[in-house]
Formats: C-alpha cells, structure tokens, sequence
C-alpha cells in the first residue's frame, strides 16, 4: 500500500482527531494499519523500514495481551459486546491481538514441524503485521490472475478493513466458529490460511462491503473470482452475520436478497435460491443458530427461525419454526407440522446431523 494514502504524519494526526474509537483512544487496528503501510525500502537494500513517528506511537500504546487466545463458545452477550462496542476496551476484550499472537505461534510451530512451508508461513503469517493485513495479502494472491494484480487488489481489501472496521470482528468470530465446531480443524492458522468456506466467507464480506458504497461492478468481480478459485458463489449483496462456518463449502450458493444471522452451520452443496424469475426480496432469511445440512435447497423468500436444523439432501419452500427439525423432499417437520419435537440445544454448534431421526423415520440398512 502506497506510504503516501496512509504512512504520512498528517494522517496519522487525523485518525487520532477523528477515529469513532477514540476518546483519545486510538484503535489498535488504525495503529497497525498505519504501520503496515509505513513500511519503505532503504536504498539499495531489501530490509524494510519503519516511520519513526508511526513506530513509537504503536509501540507505547499497544496493550499487552496473554500468550494464548480463548477457546470459549461464542456466546450472545459477546456478539453483542463486538456489535455495539468498538472502543479500545473492547478490543481487548475480544482479544483479536491475542488470536493473531496465536495464529503466530502455531505458524512458528508448523514452520519447525514442516520446513519446507517457511516461506509460505513466513510472507502469510510472521511477516505480517496484523490480523487485517495476512488477511488482505492472502486473499489478495488467492483471487489474483494475470489481469487482476494481486497488489491492486490488496490495497481494495485494506482499504474496506480501514473503512470499517468492525469487520474484524466477524472475521475473528468466523475463525473461532471454524476451530470449535469443525474437528477437522486442527489449528486457526490451519483455517486461516487452507479452509476455502472460511476464505470464501471473508471474500464476500469484503465484496458485500463495496457493494453497500455502490460499489457494484468490483464487488461483482470479486464474487465471480470466489466462485472460479473456491467453488462458492455468494452475491455480494447477502447480508450474513457473524461466527459462520461453511464446512467443507463447495457448491454453496446463497442469492443476493438472502439474509444470514449470527452461529450459522453451513455444509457443502447447500443453495438459499430463489424460485425462478421472482424479482425483489427473493430469497431465504435465517435465522440464529440454525444448521444446514449438506446438498439442501432453501428456495424463496421463507424463514428458517432461530435454532432450527435441516436435514441433509432436504428441499425447503415453506418458513421452518423455531427450534425443530425439517427432513426430506419436499421438507417436513419431525414430530408433525402441529407438534413438532422441540430442539433442546443449538445445533449449528452441537453440529448433530442426525438427533430424533427415529422419531421421523423407520430407516435401516
């Protein structure tokens, strides 16, 4: 990123006049942003230098965080606290500094582990200078092609994470969702760097973001190169909250009046579709907690309420009540559309596929 747009002692002056996070509190975010950008070549040498003015201030005024992040469950009362917050007390209590420490560490361990991966984890990872900034990089060389430079499109992404940025919190909301609810995940910089639905999910935040400043035609460029690179095609103009896990992800396609809520459990070959040539709001809303199990059609502008699990392979054209269970082609509710058999657990994070299906269906083998 270009020194000048953001390496500069006026800009620095400004954020802290004018950030929303500040009464004199300058975000951690701003800090490392302005950081990374800073960075300049010394002449005749590849070594990277800080500005004087940018170091000090980030030196002094980064709080020090614990050597290991928290891999508690996401819970409401914190979603709320990343919504409504954003001052530096809730960065702290977030811990975004500590996940990054961590991601950190696990790179450093893998590196010793694998060494042939070092320069992989080394430009991904440990050279980077925050959360934001690996993101932006990675994102940046995964969606590039001959026409479309990796650079260009790495100052795109830090510019939507300096324009807002609360984005950073779903983002670090989808990891943990990633790490808690997927055993597969064996570590957050596993994610971070190899899940594609987790990639494909930041891709969209960043292209739903330019497409809410009308920013229509770049966002649309990067939907269709999530789709080509990642085999996930979501329209920028979805609104999806936050702690989603796309698992495995391949085939998801979620249509441009879809709504998504919070610790959403997504799996492969899953479309929340319109019903043909229906123009305006078109397409599903979900709601919290809800799980949607692999190869399921959502089509139309129905509801699936808050905790609610669909079955695998299921086909959805009706509203799915609050915590119960909808299986089959086309969809019905275990237990009967007048008393369906009430869910006693979230299952987008129990992650059970398969709880009362006896009660739906004498299937064996």
């Amino acid at each position: 990123m270009s020194t000048n747009l953001l390496g500069s002692p006026f800009l620095l002056k400004n954020v802290l006049t004018t950030s929303p996070y500040n009464n004199n509190k300058l975000s951690i975010f701003t800090i490392k942003a302005c950081l990374h950008s800073s960075r300049t070549k010394t002449p005749n040498s590849n070594k990277s230098q800080i500005d004087d003015h940018v170091y000090n201030y980030t030196k002094y005024c980064t709080p020090n965080f614990p050597d290991h992040a928290s891999q508690t469950p996401i819970s409401e009362k914190e979603l709320k606290n990343t919504k409504n917050g954003g001052i530096l007390d809730d960065f702290e209590k977030e811990g975004i500094l500590d996940l990054w420490f961590k991601m950190q560490d696990e790179a450093r361990f893998d590196v010793e582990k694998e060494p042939i991966l070092e320069n992989y984890y080394k430009n991904s990872i440990l050279v980077q200078d925050c959360m934001e900034s690996a993101l932006a990089y990675h994102l940046s060389l995964k969606l590039s092609n001959s026409s479309l430079p990796s650079d260009a499109l790495f100052e795109l992404f830090m510019g939507v994470f300096i324009e807002d940025q609360e984005l950073i919190f779903d983002v670090t909301d989808d990891l943990r969702a990633v790490k808690e609810r997927d055993p597969a995940c064996v570590s957050y910089v596993h994610c971070f760097l190899n899940f594609k639905g987790f990639l494909a999910c930041q891709a969209h935040r960043i292209a739903h973001r330019l497409w809410s400043k009308g920013r229509k035609i770049v966002s649309l460029v990067i939907q269709n190169r999530v789709c080509e690179v990642f085999a996930v095609d979501i329209h920028p103009g979805a609104k999806i909250g936050s702690g989603i896990l796309l698992d495995h992800a391949t085939g998801v396609v979620i249509g441009e009046t879809a709504v998504i809520g919070n610790n959403v459990s997504i799996l492969h070959n899953v479309t929340l579709g319109g019903t043909g040539k229906v123009c305006g709001d078109r397409h599903p809303k979900i709601g919290d907690g809800v799980l949607i199990g692999a190869g399921t059609c959502v089509l139309g502008n129905v509801r699936i309420e808050d905790g609610a699990k669909i079955g695998a392979g299921s086909v959805v054209l009706m509203e799915v009540p609050a915590r119960t269970t909808a299986v089959g082609n086309p969809a019905r509710l275990i237990g009967g559309k007048e008393n369906p058999i009430k869910l006693d657990k979230i299952p987008s994070l129990t992650m059970d596929h398969t709880s009362h299906m006896s009660d739906w269906s004498d299937y064996v083998i």
